[in-house]
């Protein structure tokens, strides 16, 4: 894990089991990587621990992104934008086709509604995927069931937007 185990702070770690770290050894492969350590980082670590814990982050990012799953489900069958949903807990994609049956990928739309959720809801999004069709949600570890369902909410109106936009293959491309 890297960024995230920090909180932003340059620290990191390896997590294994018994099982896969006696296959290096019997293999004569010897972990190695450069490092340098930092009280501060090692206190920042351990204080994110601690408010992972003291807060349940964990069990809240496994029951909101259920939540989110189960709302990105109810706009799928609501609308044929969405041919997929992927990930689990808070990362998550939805892969946007311009038909379920065939899943073309909706590349412009997927841009335009990035964009959209950015400039007019302020909800930062990424896009992802090889035909660039999937929109990456990676919220922080705070969110908040009505934060998922506002998300969801402002992510529905950008699909109902999608008919009425003029031109969409002129639009720039959304910069992720």
């Amino acid at each position: 894990v890297g960024k995230p185990f920090g909180n932003g702070m340059p620290l990191a770690a390896v997590i294994t089991t018994p099982k896969v770290a006696s296959a290096f050894e019997s293999l004569g492969v010897e972990y190695f990587n450069t490092f340098a350590g930092s009280p501060v980082c090692c206190a920042a670590g351990l204080a994110m621990l601690h408010v992972l814990s003291k807060y349940e982050l964990q069990k809240n990012a496994l029951e909101v992104g259920n939540l989110l799953r189960e709302l990105f489900s109810e706009v799928k069958s609501r609308h044929g934008w969405i041919g997929d949903i992927r990930g689990s807990g808070f990362f998550l994609g939805i892969e946007l086709v311009r038909n379920q049956n065939t899943l073309e990928a909706a590349t412009e739309e997927t841009s335009f509604v990035c964009s959209a959720l950015k400039e007019k809801y302020r909800v930062l999004t990424s896009i992802d995927g090889f035909h660039e069709n999937v929109i990456v949600v990676k919220p922080p570890m705070v969110f908040t069931k009505e934060d998922a369902v506002e998300f969801v909410t402002s992510f529905e109106k950008c699909l109902i937007d999608l008919p009425a936009i003029d031109k969409l293959h002129q639009l720039e491309k959304t910069p992720t």
